[in-house]
């Protein structure tokens, strides 16, 4: 079990090196008050001068001392090593020190430690009284110590002498809960025995930390001093304060022993032949000697008491160093290979949030391919649905059109220029939306640069400019397919405006469908006389209002050169009523619109029809056009020719504009696929290799940004700690803990 200590002596160097606090190790911690006798407490038990000392505060940083165990005739002990670990040398004296700080520097001179000590405490606070909480490590090696393992700390004050600061008590304060507050620590506590027992820092500070007692040890200095008539044996057994690890008593050297130079070797003769004289029945349980084996003592079972727990905690701390040391990625050796994998695990983390391929799938939002379908068919869909074939096309417009499109002679027949005129109106309307759409999908592929850098965010965060070069040259490709793709979808539209196909399957058959309804209800509506001959629709089975014949058209001119002169609105002729027939000439009426002709003027043979119960006069004043506004009230009623002709011509528009609109709904998502996705998509990586694999900016693409450089070499220091600390925990046979 003596071999636990050094392996502890073994973790501290290797932490101690790192300045890792991460691992709570076992250890001593030496706790007390100004001039409470601390330093002479650890000079004996190492039994040499090599502390500071004076007056005032003299222990002003952390100071973790090991002491090793050596015997006078191990050779293997005393071999020295260079920074190489190459042997150099042996040490010949018996005693010799060694700081962490000076590496492999051996110190034989007890006077150069103390100096080293006083330099490099100096170094951190200042000459004139300042504290530290970086401590110093010291390893004494000597064949009159036991193993053991103390870290001597400030001694607690209240007012602050010289440049110490106004909170020096707070700051001392802070640095031994920081110690003492381990669990894995045994304090030892040191109190003066001419001082009321009651009213000790130390054993307070103790109890605060340690309310349990169990690790806590107490040290009563200056039993020599003590006033004539009084003793301590009500303290040493307990009987004031009880203290479960027992309460030992020592003499140290006093000032002028110090200043004379009293070896303490002497003083140890006569710290024994005092608690002879004064404590017969108590001297084998105090004095340094048997402190020392009692902190042996208390130190191994400690150790063997938290080494389990020690190694647990050492294997989970390298596990999650690893881990972190992963997201950091390891040094750049060959900068072109890694620029070229950084390049194809974006390029391939890019085309999988478009594809849903991803390993990391978002439950939270839509993203990716997934919001683009949401674009194609919800947003761009419906915006599509609700654009009405007809919004903004009043009757006044298509009255308007259709009387534009005649010129000056009056209208016999509804022209088949209004008809694309109004219907190239109405489609026009569908490009604004589709161009919209080309602008939402390029968002969402720019808003992808920002989805998929989660896949390869450590790489992003280790090269900053990388990844701006990679936004750049992602934005620089996406912005070039914009033009190419709204020139795709305007021609789309285009295309649907330079030819207006009335020969559609599907619009034909739906426009001689809703004509024959529309001629239906026209001869059937209540109230409108029937000419002689004429025969109702449903009663007729050859009556069709696209029927044509060369006896009508012969009809219906005379009609028009006869009776029309001089009337702003053509009638029908009996004979075409009764017939049904359409003449051979007239645009899109000659034949869609059959059985519809010129209303006679008030003196045609066969007299004029009427329409709605009113007949039609001729008119000579100005047309009374539509109002903008259908709600505002009109100067007269549509005459029911021209009401049959703008309901006409509307439902031909609705038709014809459901079809395109159903057209430009699928082929757009199809050539925004094509024009921008899946070009973007196949040629991202050829592009970034492209404009990114140059030998001259490698190095300035690749720079690794300051804070990731220094938290990597944390994480790989630490981890490489973990990893001895892993083997010198491992080497501890089951033997050496029993």
């Amino acid at each position: 079990m003596e071999a636990l200590i050094p392996v502890i002596n073994k973790l501290q160097d290797v932490f101690s090196t790192i300045g890792a606090e991460a691992i709570q190790l076992p250890q001593i911690i030496v706790v007390g008050t100004q001039s409470s006798g601390k330093s002479s407490v650890i000079e004996s038990l190492v039994g040499r001068d090599f502390l500071p000392r004076g007056s005032g505060i003299v222990t002003r940083r952390p100071l973790i001392l090991q002491l090793v165990h050596v015997a006078k005739n191990d050779k293997e002990a005393r071999h020295t090593d260079d920074a190489k670990g190459k042997r150099v040398g042996v040490i010949q004296a018996d005693e010799w020190a060694r700081f962490l700080h000076t590496k492999n520097k051996v110190f034989t001179d007890f006077d150069e430690v103390r100096q080293e000590i006083v330099e490099e405490t100096d170094r951190l606070t200042g000459n004139n009284k300042g504290i530290a909480a970086e401590p110093i490590s010291l390893k004494i090696f000597s064949p009159r110590v036991v193993n053991l393992t103390l870290v001597d700390l400030p001694g607690m004050t209240k007012i602050p002498v010289g440049d110490q600061p106004n909170d020096i008590e707070q700051q001392i304060r802070e640095m031994i809960t920081q110690y003492v507050d381990n669990p894995n620590s045994i304090i030892l506590a040191v109190t003066p025995a001419n001082q009321d027992f009651a009213t000790s820092e130390a054993i307070k500070t103790a109890r605060e930390f340690d309310p349990d007692g169990r690790r806590t040890l107490v040290v009563l200095t200056k039993l020599d001093l003590m006033d004539h008539g009084t003793d301590a044996v009500d303290v040493l057994i307990g009987r004031v304060i009880p203290i479960k690890l027992g309460i030992i008593g020592v003499v140290n050297r006093s000032q002028a022993d110090i200043n004379n130079k009293k070896p303490i070797d002497e003083a140890l003769k006569d710290e024994v032949s005092f608690l002879q004289r004064r404590y017969p029945s108590l001297a084998s349980r105090n004095g340094t000697a048997f402190l020392a084996k009692t902190l042996n003592r208390l130190l191994m079972h400690h150790i063997r008491d938290c080494l389990p727990e020690l190694k647990t905690r050492v294997n989970v701390l390298s596990s999650q160093f690893q881990t972190v040391l992963s997201s950091y990625g390891e040094p750049v050796v060959d900068k072109s290979q890694t620029l070229l994998q950084i390049i194809t695990r974006f390029a391939s983390a890019y085309c999988a949030t478009i594809d849903g391929t991803a390993k990391i799938i978002e439950t939270t939002e839509l993203c990716g391919g997934a919001r683009i379908c949401y674009i194609f068919h919800e947003t761009f869909g419906r915006v599509m649905e609700f654009i009405d074939p007809l919004d903004g096309l009043s009757q006044l417009d298509v009255l308007t059109a259709i009387r534009n499109a005649t010129g000056p002679r009056p209208a016999l027949f509804v022209p088949e220029v209004s008809f694309e005129l109004l219907v190239k109106r109405q489609i026009r309307r569908l490009e604004e939306p589709c161009l919209r759409c080309v602008e939402l999908v390029h968002e969402e592929m720019q808003r992808i640069v920002q989805h998929c850098g989660l896949h390869t965010q450590h790489e992003m965060v280790r090269f900053p400019k990388l990844y701006e070069k990679i936004m750049d040259v992602v934005t620089g490709v996406l912005r070039s397919r914009l033009p190419d793709t709204n020139l795709m979808v305007e021609n789309l539209v285009a295309i649907e405006l330079a030819y207006i196909n009335t020969k559609h399957p599907d619009f034909s058959e739906a426009s001689m469908l809703s004509l024959l309804q529309i001629d239906k209800n026209h001869a059937l509506k209540p109230g409108r006389p029937l000419a002689n001959g004429e025969l109702p629709a449903s009663s007729s089975g050859n009556a069709s209002p696209l029927r044509h014949t060369s006896s009508t058209s012969d009809a219906s001119v005379k009609a028009t050169n006869g009776d029309m002169a001089g009337s702003g609105d053509a009638a029908m002729s009996k004979s075409q009523v009764a017939e049904g027939g359409v003449p051979s000439s007239g645009g899109l009426g000659s034949w869609l619109f059959g059985g519809t002709g010129g209303a006679g003027a008030g003196g045609q043979k066969n007299g004029s029809m009427e329409l709605d119960g009113n007949s039609l006069t001729p008119s000579r004043k100005a047309i009374n056009l539509l109002p903008e506004v259908p709600e505002k009230a009109i100067s007269r009623k549509l005459t029911s020719r021209e009401h049959r002709d703008c309901q006409i011509i509307e439902r031909l528009i609705k038709m014809y504009f459901l079809i395109v609109r159903k057209n430009i709904q699928d082929a757009v998502p199809k050539a925004i696929m094509h024009f921008l996705v899946n070009f973007i998509r196949d040629n991202l990586q050829s592009e970034l290799v492209r404009q990114l694999y140059k030998h001259e900016i490698l190095d300035d693409l690749l720079a690794e940004s300051e804070q990731t450089a220094l938290r990597r070499k944390e994480a790989s220091e630490m981890l490489d700690a973990l990893n001895r600390a892993g083997q010198i925990i491992g080497e501890v046979r089951e033997t050496h803990v029993w």
